[in-house]
């Protein structure tokens, strides 16, 4: 059985002379409910299929599990996701012994800069480099699912 253990952030500093990789990324959601998300996502020259558990309270621990899918699948599927698609540019950043996904969105949800660290367990110390921002691990403002529904340009903070 699959997890995902991350944690979640705002970026607040100038990543980009730290990245050493960056990729376009393309996602939607063909089923979101209260307890789990089935997601498409073209990264790159590849597309996969994920089936997430919502995240219980308090936690960063959840099931996951992603599968490679056919591009040309994935394309189809998309169209499917209709107005709710995600688009953004992933940077990976080197911190210590953890790499870093840091997303600058596009479209709807521009001006948003998130940062993901996933940990082997609950407890794993990191390293936090300076451009790193306040945490919003747990806040579901911020996860993809809500972004596709509820985009970021229309919070009107």
């Amino acid at each position: 059985m699959g997890y995902e253990i991350e944690r979640k952030f705002l970026v607040k500093g100038d990543y980009k002379p730290d990245a050493y990789k960056c990729m376009i990324i393309r996602q939607g959601y063909l089923s979101l409910s209260g307890t789990s998300v089935v997601r498409i996502r073209i990264k790159g020259e590849k597309a996969f299929v994920t089936v997430k558990s919502a995240l219980p309270e308090g936690k960063i621990k959840r099931h996951e599990w992603e599968y490679e899918i056919p591009v040309e699948d994935a394309e189809e599927m998309l169209k499917l996701c209709e107005d709710g698609l995600i688009e953004k540019k992933r940077y990976l950043v080197k911190a210590g012994k953890h790499t870093f996904e840091v997303d600058e969105f596009f479209g709807k949800n521009q001006g948003l800069l998130l940062a993901e660290v996933e940990l082997e367990n609950e407890d794993e110390p990191y390293e936090r480099p300076q451009w790193l921002g306040p945490e919003v691990t747990g806040n579901v403002r911020y996860y993809n699912s809500f972004l596709s529904i509820h985009p970021y340009m229309e919070w009107g903070e």
